[in-house]
């Protein structure tokens, strides 16, 4: 396919996850989910949406370390501080988390053709393998804490999937937790395998 569809987006989910520190309550965290379909040479994850979670920490102080702590607390490994690459990418050995610890950046998710967020300080992104992403844009002190599920290992394709690569991605196991809001989080509730 050549074009790129959104075949879903659910926006402003009010919720208060279990496992954020008063600081965190005080703040009205929001989820986003998105559904995207293939994009031109992208394939994206047509049963698994996107999720963004607007204000998943408070924007204060030194943020990724909170990050960090949130992610590895929930069970999520191979963490590491960096920016996103400005050409698209996608992954088919994992599902991934960013956090933005810091500035902020427009980002292009779902491949060429797909949606363009704009994201700051506190907000988080959980993409499901296969989803494609780059950077358009950023401050210079814009800064992503990324995670993985564990046992899981983040290849990066930059050109069609072939039938391999898309069996692998819909073999792709689920997260047993969520990187933000842990064992009850929305993640396990918006992503399910029929």
């Amino acid at each position: 396919m050549s074009f790129a569809r959104i075949s879903a987006v659910n926006r402003s989910i009010k919720t208060t996850p279990p496992s954020l520190d008063s600081m965190t309550s005080a703040a009205d965290v929001t989820i986003e989910t998105i559904l995207f379909e293939f994009s031109d040479w992208v394939p994206n994850n047509p049963d698994l949406p996107v999720l963004i979670y607007r204000n998943a920490i408070p924007a204060e102080g030194e943020m990724a370390p909170k990050f960090e702590d949130r992610f590895q607390s929930n069970g999520w490994q191979g963490i590491w501080r960096n920016g996103v690459f400005d050409y698209q990418h996608y992954h088919t050995g994992a599902h991934e988390v960013l956090g933005i610890a810091g500035g902020r950046a427009r980002l292009l998710i779902g491949g060429p053709a797909g949606a363009e967020l704009s994201v700051h300080a506190g907000d988080c992104l959980i993409l499901p393998a296969g989803t494609g992403h780059r950077r358009i844009d950023a401050s210079r002190d814009f800064l992503v804490v990324g995670a993985y599920p564990p046992g899981q290992d983040a290849d990066i394709q930059t050109g069609p999937a072939d039938q391999v690569q898309l069996d692998t991605i819909a073999r792709l196991p689920l997260p047993k937790t969520d990187p933000v809001e842990g064992a009850d989080g929305a993640l396990l509730r918006a992503w399910s395998r029929r």
